[in-house]
């Protein structure tokens, strides 16, 4: 038996979700502070009743309301458990991120990191000055990734853009070449965290919303390139399969490259 089975079950308050109403879009993760919730298979799951304090942090940030709070016979809230894990999550995350930064801190030392490397550009050439107000095609909101959710009305078979932050400040026409009849979802890959969030909102795009193609946009950058295997690796997972297209942008705002997959 495991060290789970043994523990004693009280009845007491805990989080229920329901996976009718669950869209996966991660809302309760980033709320969670004892990290007792995951999503699989594109659902928010409860990991441990260990790990769960029944307060309902989780609750205020779901937009299907989901997550309610009820009371049934569990685990005990293990304060210490969850210190622990949340330890070991802390650890996985460090090693990750020192293993990244001893990447960057080498390609630095040979050349310097494009994405932290301070450049100063020409003073940029106005061309087809516009006259008038110029709209906007944006058709939607929210629009960062954490904050979208995958089955939203302007999502279901829509052609959706997957955008690294930088590309709608460097890229001049952004709004008429790739935003324009489009539903749209930023995040960046370098600085965001959750990423397993991002890839199964992803696959919730292709399989659940049932888009009709995907095109991301990033940055030539190298740690852009991370936006592109989320990307994948959501359509890898995703039972559909849709046209993924993808876009580089120079750090000087002009297009470098446009392929489909």
């Amino acid at each position: 038996m495991t060290e789970i089975e043994h523990q004693n079950k009280v009845v007491r308050k805990i989080i229920h979700i329901d996976e009718e109403l669950c869209t996966g879009c991660g809302n309760c993760i980033v709320d969670c502070a004892e990290a007792a919730l995951e999503i699989v298979d594109g659902k928010a799951k409860v990991v441990n009743d260990l790990f769960c304090d029944g307060l309902g942090a989780c609750i205020q940030g779901c937009p299907t309301g989901a997550l309610e709070i009820i009371e049934r016979e569990a685990a005990e809230f293990d304060e210490e458990a969850v210190e622990k894990r949340l330890e070991t999550l802390k650890s996985t995350e460090e090693a990750e991120l020192k293993q990244v930064k001893e990447i960057v801190a080498e390609h630095s030392h040979q050349c310097g990191c494009p994405s932290s490397q301070t450049m100063v550009f020409d003073e940029p050439k106005v061309q087809n000055e516009a006259t008038g107000k110029i709209s906007s095609t944006l058709r939607q909101w929210p629009v960062q990734m954490h904050l979208i959710n995958p089955n939203a009305p302007y999502y279901q078979g829509a052609d959706v853009l997957i955008s690294a932050d930088c590309v709608g400040y460097s890229y001049g026409d952004f709004h008429r070449d790739f935003l324009n009849s489009k539903s749209i979802a930023i995040a960046c890959p370098k600085l965001d965290q959750g990423k397993e969030v991002y890839i199964e909102k992803i696959k919730s795009l292709i399989d659940d919303a049932k888009i009709n193609t995907l095109t991301v946009a990033i940055m030539e950058v190298p740690c852009c390139s991370g936006l592109l295997a989320l990307a994948q690796e959501g359509a890898k997972r995703a039972s559909r399969k849709v046209p993924i297209k993808y876009v580089v942008i120079g750090v000087k705002g002009d297009l470098l490259k446009e392929e489909w997959l």
